[in-house]
């Protein structure tokens, strides 16, 4: 019987029989399967978190090529993919149940080519208009969505008891495109890899070129490959099936909007420290070549997120959250002790140490929280099914349906981080001069997540 799915999966790819918590099933066939989809879904996710931020590293170069745009735009298009990317997720969050995780991952992997095409033509014309890059940068927010529906589509393939650490691997490893980026943009911009698509690049004071187009053309050979590799590679679960109106109903669920408030803190810390951190560095220390060190941070997140499912399979997701939140609002206090004052003192080191240990602790507690959210949205499912008078079979099914379904919608919320923090920053430095003003209602924010979670969740149990 665990073989009946064999000739769906050689021609097309679908798989009709699906019972990972099932430990005979699990050993002798999913593990298998449920491997091959997520190591194909992490490259997808981590070439589409390159192209979601790819304006950190694009509109602070813009300057040095001609565009004569102000601070405030700058920022503006590094928050923008954020908040279309956060509205894009709602509808991703429902696309794997209606269409099938092997046909949304392909589709939605190589739309991104077309924003990395426009952009790399846009830049290498200084007469391109600001409302055309405003453009570019909604469209990347494309791929931003991506991270609901491949988070959704992996929660479908793995036991509960493995979810955290699948979750956190494909989350975390595909958070890493982040730090990819902004590790490979700068290195690719110096070299004149595509010569032979245009583009002499743009002389520097120092004599060399800038060929910021490269930014944006050394994703599309990759993004590709692993096209293809969705469509060949991956599968299309039929006990993932769910109309739209069999997944709304998780939106009446209280548990959604709270887990929703608390990953904003977490996720969205993480994205928005992303998206403005070179920006605010350059604001703040405009001697240090920031481009050099930003990569660190959401490397230092990602890796956090990669390995923080496991620890919350461990401890309980709770836990990890709750002292995650009383780290970051610790070290929110610190940060204020590290910022240039009118413009004198300031100390690089510090800031640069307090923002690592920010991201590390909002990668850690992205892993945490969707952790809780399996968990949670899980066992309401089951037992509310079960009290209904369904049996075991309807209950899990359900159970898989209404977790994906509220992954999706919860990592939409979050997303919503990546583009209030950059205005923030950007907000209070255009009235105050200082990103402070900013910083105190990150911080009481934190200080609110520690009570919530606590009142919520820790007090009854400390293994959810």
């Amino acid at each position: 019987m665990s073989h009946s799915s064999s000739p769906e999966r050689e021609s097309g790819a679908v798989i009709t029989e699906w019972r990972p918590e099932d430990p005979a099933f699990w050993e002798q066939r999913g593990q298998r399967v449920a491997s091959r989809n997520l190591w194909i879904s992490i490259p997808c996710l981590l070439l589409a978190f390159c192209v979601w931020m790819l304006f950190s590293a694009v509109a602070v170069n813009l300057p040095k090529v001609g565009f004569k745009f102000t601070t405030d735009q700058l920022f503006m298009l590094t928050a923008l993919p954020a908040l279309s990317g956060a509205l894009l997720r709602v509808p991703y969050a429902f696309m794997v149940p209606l269409f099938g995780g092997r046909r949304w991952t392909a589709f939605s992997t190589g739309i991104m080519i077309i924003p990395c095409v426009w952009l790399g033509f846009a830049v290498q014309d200084i007469t391109t208009p600001f409302s055309v890059f405003v453009t570019i940068s909604l469209l990347c927010g494309f791929a931003g969505a991506n991270f609901a529906s491949s988070m959704a589509n992996i929660s479908f393939f793995f036991p509960k008891h493995k979810q955290g650490g699948a979750l956190g691997l494909n989350g975390g490893l595909g958070n890493m495109g982040v730090s990819v980026m902004q590790l490979i943009a700068p290195l690719a911009i110096s070299v004149s890899i595509f010569a032979v698509f245009g583009g002499s690049g743009v002389e520097q004071a120092d004599g060399s070129h800038l060929f910021l187009q490269n930014a944006a053309w050394i994703w599309v050979p990759f993004l590709v490959i692993f096209t293809l590799a969705a469509w060949f590679g991956m599968n299309d679960l039929a006990a993932s099936k769910a109309s739209l109106r069999e997944q709304l109903p998780v939106l009446k669920r209280a548990h959604l909007w709270i887990m929703a408030l608390l990953y904003l803190a977490t996720f969205g810390s993480f994205i928005g420290f992303s998206a403005g951190f070179a920006m605010l560095s350059k604001t703040q220390f405009p001697d240090v070549q920031i481009l050099q060190f930003a990569f660190f941070g959401p490397f230092v997140g990602a890796l956090a997120r990669s390995t923080g499912g496991m620890i919350s399979d461990r401890l309980g997701g709770t836990r990890v959250t709750l002292v995650n939140f009383v780290v970051m609002a610790i070290f929110c206090a610190l940060l204020f002790l590290t910022l240039p004052v009118n413009g004198v003192g300031g100390n690089f080191s510090a800031f640069f140490a307090v923002f690592m240990v920010l991201f590390l602790t909002a990668g850690l507690g992205s892993a945490s929280t969707f952790q809780m959210i399996s968990m949670i949205f899980r066992k309401m499912t089951m037992e509310r099914v079960k009290a209904q008078g369904g049996d075991e079979q309807q209950a899990m099914r359900e159970a898989a349906t209404d977790t994906a379904a509220a992954l999706g919608f919860i990592s939409a919320i979050g997303a919503i981080g990546g583009f209030f923090i950059p205005k923030a920053f950007g907000l209070s430095l255009e009235l105050t001069g200082s990103p402070a003003d900013a910083m105190k209602v990150f911080l009481v924010f934190y200080i609110a997540c520690v009570f919530v979670t606590w009142l919520v969740y820790g007090r009854h149990s400390n293994k959810k």
